[in-house]
């Protein structure tokens, strides 16, 4: 307690009784008493005190979040009708052509990046 060993307590308690005297040394204490009481008290109502303000803004918060619909998922909008649209491939051998034909394509770019990569590595590009 305030760095106060028994040896420092016992040196105050003794000069205390030399200078209060011995008759007026209990009222002494218990005004100390009712004095360190009150300074406990007041403390607990602060801290009460700013508990319920944190309270109170978390309430407020909560309040205003309810209020602009922050807690809320935005709501999707529906899908946009699809009946105006043409269908692209009027049967399925011609979604399957292009399928083939997409494929192919790729083919061949992936054969040309190959063959350039080959050639690079020939002429000590790469």
């Amino acid at each position: 307690m305030f760095g106060i060993g028994m040896p420092e307590l016992i040196i105050i308690l003794v000069i205390a009784l030399i200078v209060i005297g011995p008759s007026k040394l209990p009222d002494l204490a218990k005004a100390l008493g009712k004095g360190m009481n009150e300074f406990k008290k007041a403390a607990q109502d602060i801290k009460e005190s700013l508990d319920v303000e944190e309270e109170f803004k978390e309430a407020k918060e909560d309040l205003v979040d309810s209020i602009s619909g922050l807690d809320k998922p935005p709501e999707l909008e529906p899908p946009e009708s699809t009946e105006d649209e043409k269908p692209k491939y009027e049967d399925f051998d011609d979604m399957l052509d292009d399928y083939e034909k997409t494929k192919s394509e790729s083919q061949e770019d992936q054969k040309r990046l190959s063959d350039a990569d080959t050639a690079r590595e020939k002429n000590g590009d790469g």
